[in-house]
């Protein structure tokens, strides 16, 4: 029997998600029991690929709650209870910081004047990437730095999108991948640029394998064509909310 992967926390959408914040997608209505049946088929790619699912308890009165990746960071025994730019955010916080102590997981916060957004946290071997912009700031990024201790954190702005992995993200041989008009690429090493807006997204679900969205079918046939394993999956309910495939899951190893 092949080990798991390790854990993958999700947290279901609740009933309130079209009420979700937009920022720079188009506002349009949002289908509650389409993204009800996108999730679980997401959370069926994590759990096929090997990954345990816990889930983090839900928060209804949160309608962005799914995108759970934005309340932590997890750097090997230790979970950082992040805090958005977004106030109305933070409600999303206690359930899963219980999730993270459910794990065993060391726990840390971001405090006050500090913000940070998970989703602006990309791990990249012994280099952190953090996007600076909307929701998360200089303080935060300061903060996360003394509690990583010796990992190399690198801020990198951001323009024109939600958080850092909006814009890139990285493949399993930790190459970046994603869309150079959104970031300061002179803080980056290099950056693959994906065929489309969506392909910068990619959820790594273990060696040579991927996931990705739907929406991203030139991506996916180039990444095929060098030789990794691609795993599709329908978020379009989640995009119409600035969402991505990053957002919804934190992984712990």
């Amino acid at each position: 029997m092949t080990a798991a992967a390790g854990t993958a926390l999700v947290r279901v959408p609740g009933p309130r998600i079209a009420e979700g914040i937009v920022t720079h997608a188009a506002r349009r209505p949002v289908d509650a029991a389409l993204a009800a049946r996108q999730h679980a088929a997401y959370v069926g790619a994590l759990r096929s690929a090997g990954w345990r699912i816990r889930a983090v308890p839900p928060a209804d009165d949160c309608p962005d709650a799914a995108f759970v990746e934005d309340a932590l960071v997890v750097a090997g025994d230790l979970a950082i209870v992040c805090r958005s730019g977004a106030e109305r955010r933070r409600g999303e916080l206690p359930g899963a910081e219980r999730a993270a102590r459910g794990l065993g997981l060391r726990i840390e916060r971001i405090k006050d004047p500090g913000t940070l957004d998970g989703g602006d946290v990309l791990s990249v071997g012994d280099t952190v990437y953090v996007g600076r912009g909307a929701r998360t700031n200089e303080e935060g990024i300061c903060q996360l730095a003394h509690l990583l201790g010796g990992r190399k954190v690198v801020p990198v702005d951001t323009r024109g999108c939600l958080h850092l992995k909006s814009a890139l993200t990285a493949l399993p041989d930790g190459d970046l991948i994603g869309m150079p008009d959104m970031v300061d690429t002179s803080a980056l090493p290099s950056l693959r640029v994906a065929p489309e807006p969506s392909g910068a997204h990619v959820v790594v679900l273990g060696p040579g394998h991927v996931l990705m969205a739907a929406s991203a079918p030139r991506t996916a046939a180039q990444l095929a064509a060098d030789g990794l394993r691609v795993t599709s999956v329908d978020i379009s309910e989640f995009e119409a909310l600035d969402g991505c495939v990053t957002c919804l899951s934190v992984l712990v190893p």
